[in-house]
């Protein structure tokens, strides 16, 4: 991924219209294509404007980039955790997915126009791991998890998604890993692992068709923490939760490690998702806290602030994370900003819309939490519009608190 990315014009002018934006507007962001219609261009919608496709691809040669992002992000029964990320196809609507929107993908990103440009696929968001976690027999089943894990319509997708992306020369794709406040339990790791593997071998797709995983992707978790060790003894606290993990950057290491284990080349590398995980600010903490019992000392050491790690909605007190960059760790091949800093998560009420997406009380500040975060606070912000669309205060508080500090 080296070489100079793709500026998504729209989130440029989006971010340069609050104050300080253009500190931050020309750092390379991914492009969602979270519908049908958004491969065309979707005028007046929340997270798409009117460039589709073929116009990013047009406007990065135009730039002279090296490499475009692309977010991966419709498959039947999506999302079957949450409400506000929810899609426009029906659990069984398979073959839409594949005719109406992964082959115009293809024969747009296939076009001989777009050879010199590296276009990187980020494969389908929180779907795979959601067949491991939430559902029968776990604490946070849904009827829609197994719902998609009977029909095998996620693996099947994501097979289909990377046969016919893979296909392409200059196409890298990256499936999504989720993020260590998910996977990073015993009975998640392996499992996820796996199941990965089996779907990039799915719908006549192969191992090839992988360059890499990406962890984080919309997410808060906190790159690294540097005041807190895991230990027999940590673990036990009630913020790491017997997790083997506590931060992005160990966790995407490890789970790369698993993932050749489970047949991956050893060529593989990981992505990590920084754009809102830096926690910077007044807040930030700039040491280890080692009074008061165990629960006090990790909380006080901290870097991530959220309530739980299972809050992933609009965060409070969030801040910018490391700038994209290539080759920052062993085996990570960059960080990236696949989340555009400033677009919503989800709505914190009820707004009714067009784009099949629904209300998720964790993004509700006054929620009190469910089985997978603990009960807890949402730590939402108020005030935020549907999923992709623009939330300036989000993007200002992102920049008050960004860390590295702008």
């Amino acid at each position: 991924m080296g070489g100079r990315g793709y500026v998504n014009p729209e989130w440029k002018a989006k971010a340069e219209s609050v104050s300080g934006g253009s500190r931050i507007s020309s750092n390379p962001t991914a492009v969602w294509i979270d519908r049908i219609a958004a491969i065309e261009g979707t005028a007046g919608s929340s997270s798409n404007g009117p460039m589709g496709v073929e116009d990013h691809l047009l406007e990065a040669v135009r730039q002279g980039v090296s490499y475009i992002q692309f977010v991966i992000y419709n498959l039947p029964g999506r999302d079957c955790a949450a409400l506000a990320s929810n899609g426009e196809l029906g659990p069984t609507e398979l073959d839409r997915y594949k005719t109406a929107y992964i082959d115009p993908i293809a024969a747009y990103q296939n076009d001989a126009r777009f050879r010199s440009l590296r276009i990187i696929n980020i494969i389908e968001i929180d779907s795979l791991p959601n067949l491991i976690t939430n559902v029968a027999g776990r604490p946070t089943e849904t009827a829609m998890c197994n719902t998609m894990k009977s029909n095998n319509n996620y693996v099947n997708g994501v097979g289909y998604a990377l046969a016919k992306l893979g296909a392409i020369p200059n196409v890298y794709n990256y499936i999504d890993a989720g993020h260590h406040g998910w996977i990073g339990w015993d009975d998640n790791f392996g499992p996820t692992a796996d199941l990965l593997a089996t779907a990039a071998r799915a719908q006549g797709s192969n191992i090839a068709n992988v360059t890499g995983f990406i962890t984080n992707t919309a997410n808060y978790s906190a790159l690294q923490e540097p005041y807190i060790t895991v230990n027999d003894q940590t673990r036990q606290s009630a913020w790491i939760d017997w997790n083997r993990y506590n931060d992005e950057l160990s966790f995407a290491q490890a789970f790369r490690s698993r993932l050749i284990q489970a047949g991956f080349p050893s060529s593989i590398g990981m992505l990590i998702d920084t754009s809102r995980n830096g926690w910077g600010g007044s807040a930030r903490p700039t040491g280890p806290v080692t009074t008061g019992d165990l629960n006090a000392q990790i909380n006080g050491s901290r870097i991530d602030r959220r309530i739980h790690k299972g809050n992933w909605c609009n965060q409070s007190g969030a801040g910018l994370g490391e700038r994209p960059r290539t080759a920052p760790a062993s085996g990570i091949d960059a960080y990236v900003w696949v989340k555009p800093p400033g677009e919503s998560d989800g709505s914190s009420t009820e707004i009714p819309n067009t784009e099949g997406k629904g209300f998720d009380r964790m993004c509700d500040p006054t929620y009190g939490g469910n089985a997978r975060n603990g009960n807890s606070m949402s730590g939402a912000l108020s005030g935020a519009p549907i999923s992709g669309a623009w939330f300036p205060a989000q993007v200002t508080q992102l920049m008050q608190n960004a860390y590295p500090p702008l």
